[in-house]
């Protein structure tokens, strides 16, 4: 099997501050501790509650499972571990007689997003089944798990129902994408009914309408140009081939997927780190971005799909391009979908308004509001509602934490700067506590404590952002040579509770597309927010004095704020995207990235 060149901290052993932090502990206080809500998740395997209408209901428990046990990870809060116990128990006296978890009946399924669902199950018991303490219960999940994926074998594949045809939606990808818990269970189980599955799956190229594999390895073809172009779908499909690598150590599963991601990342990945800007479809986004939309657009399904494939591929090749795509969803996409003030919603159907979800489902780029729709939205039969962004989110808040800073088989790894502590293991096997202060992302001035139990020669890479000018790094206040690889500077020598800086200067940028202009100021994506300039029209083309952009103290949640002096002799606001809109019940909550393009008094 392919080795991982990166590994997450122990579960509890990483302790940070700020945003990241704070976003985790939002998830758990508004959504990952409510027992109710689980309950409602069990209840429609228990009440077959998608036959009414081919839903999606199937997916909520899984998807946020995972999340749960990702937060976990992190956290290592017992209450936390006692809900998902719970809620994993509930889940199991649901598996019906014949071993399968479906909220379809049983004379009637093998369409819509049955097996969509049924991915959901298997991917949240694996998640699951690696934090679990109780060897009993941990025996109950292996056998259900089992039992559940032989459900699969037995009806699907070559000579019965073929599995491109179990969904009308989406060329059946929805369905196909089960391959990356089928061969994660074969890592678990070395059963290789496992993986004659998965190879059959790989037969069909993913999609009823093409083959997506041959089209990603010839890299001709650009991903919204693909016969079907669903963006969380088809990148959870290429996370199955990524495993696929994983278990196999065929380079042409890699070398696929790093073309697809490439691709991805060109024509589709937004200023903000998303994809889609019609729905969440492939479109090619990277160049209709600047278009105003009065759709619902920038999935927050899509952000974290993308953060999670970005993750995987960062800790098998140890590239930083992929880790810098997982920062920049993050503190853009991502954190500005926290409904921090817990706003009610609306429902994109009919326009009503519905009660607040901890997280918005999209997210705006040209003058646009938040909270317009909820994603995936469905009703259960006891009442209440839920939806897909919803519940995969708290799996994306989880990733910055766990990869801040990583063990390395020749020692650890610093990804980026997060206030706080965390405890991994030295090559010898013993202790090593890294401390960092720092007010990272909106200045470079990271300070790092690395002490070992005892003194021991390894290495240390530190990542230095390529947005960073003038990178100086210094051991115990002794400048060393910085000369980054792949952008990361690797210092080896025997550590003894040594103190690593990293300092150096991030300048406002600007990026012109289509007539318009954004502003980026290192991980961060700036916008404007109409609730902070007040009378301002965000559609209005931005007419500028000449004079430099000022850095000015920024406001109660927002990370940076600069003010751009307009010809009028008022101040354009920029701050942090993720800072912006959040007060959608007020009136002129509208958000903007691209604006038409700036332009200077003419003299």
């Amino acid at each position: 099997m392919a080795d991982y060149k990166h590994a997450f901290p122990g579960a509890g052993a990483a302790r940070y501050t700020g945003k990241a932090d704070e976003a985790v502990r939002f998830t758990l206080r508004h959504q990952l501790l409510d027992a109710a809500m689980w309950r409602k998740f069990i209840d429609v395997f228990k009440e077959d509650s998608d036959a009414i209408d081919d839903g999606w209901r199937c997916e909520y428990w899984g998807k946020t499972m995972r999340g749960g046990c990702l937060t976990y990870q992190y956290t290592g809060d017992e209450a936390l571990y006692d809900t998902l116990r719970e809620a994993a128990e509930g889940l199991l006296a649901a598996q019906r007689p014949n071993g399968a978890f479906s909220t379809y009946p049983q004379d009637d399924c093998w369409k819509g997003w049955d097996i969509w669902g049924r991915k959901y199950v298997l991917t949240g018991f694996l998640h699951f089944y690696r934090i679990c303490k109780d060897e009993a219960l941990k025996a109950r999940v292996f056998a259900a798990m089992t039992a559940h994926a032989q459900r699969l074998f037995d009806a699907l594949g070559e000579g019965k129902t073929e599995i491109t045809l179990t969904s009308t939606s989406w060329g059946g990808v929805n369905s196909c994408s089960v391959l990356e818990p089928i061969v994660d269970l074969y890592k678990l189980t070395g059963d290789g009914r496992c993986l004659d599955f998965a190879r059959y799956i790989l037969s069909t190229g993913g999609c009823k309408d093409g083959n997506l594999i041959e089209l990603a390895a010839a890299d001709k073809l650009p991903p919204y140009e693909y016969p079907e172009v669903k963006a969380y779908e088809t990148i959870s499909f290429f996370e199955g081939l990524l495993a696929m690598y994983e278990v196999t150590g065929d380079r042409f599963y890699l070398d696929t997927v790093e073309k697809f991601a490439a691709q991805v990342a060109a024509t589709d990945i937004t200023a903000i780190g998303c994809a889609g800007c019609t729905h969440e479809l492939f479109d090619h986004s990277a160049v209709r971005q600047t278009v105003f939309s009065e759709g619902i657009m920038q999935e927050t399904c899509v952000t974290v799909t993308w953060m999670r494939f970005c993750a995987r591929l960062f800790a098998l090749t140890g590239k930083e391009r992929y880790f810098a795509e997982v920062e920049r969803s993050a503190y853009n996409a991502l954190y500005g979908a926290i409904n921090e003030h817990m706003l009610m919603q609306r429902d994109a159907r009919t326009g009503d308004w519905l009660s607040a979800l901890p997280f918005d489902s999209y997210s705006p780029l040209v003058d646009r509001t938040r909270g317009r729709g909820v994603g995936g939205l469905k009703f259960f039969r006891s009442g209440g509602f839920y939806g897909c962004c919803a519940c995969i989110a708290s799996a994306g808040t989880a990733l910055p934490p766990l990869l801040a800073v990583t063990q390395t088989a020749d020692g650890v790894s610093v990804n980026t700067y997060l206030s706080g502590g965390v405890t991994l293991t030295t090559p010898a096997g013993k202790k090593l506590t890294a401390v960092c202060q720092t007010n990272y992302p909106a200045a470079m001035d990271a300070r790092l404590t690395v002490s070992p139990e005892a003194p021991e020669r390894f290495t240390v890479r530190l990542r230095v952002p390529s947005f960073v000018k003038k990178p100086v790094v210094c051991v115990n206040g002794e400048p060393v040579a910085t000369d980054p690889v792949d952008n990361y500077v690797a210092i080896t020598r025997e550590w003894r509770g040594d103190t690593v800086t990293l300092t150096g200067g991030i300048a406002l940028e600007t990026e012109t597309l289509n007539g318009k202009t954004a502003y980026r100021y290192g991980a961060l994506t700036l916008a404007r927010d109409a609730q902070k300039e007040p009378g301002a029209d965000l559609g209005a083309p931005l007419v500028l004095s000449g004079a430099p952009a000022q850095r000015a103290a920024p406001e109660t949640g927002e990370a940076v704020r600069f003010l751009l002096p307009k010809a009028d002799g008022g101040n354009a606001v920029l701050t942090d995207y993720a800072s912006c809109g959040k007060r959608w019940d007020k009136p002129h909550a509208e958000v903007c990235v691209w604006n038409e393009a700036a332009r200077l008094r003419e003299k």
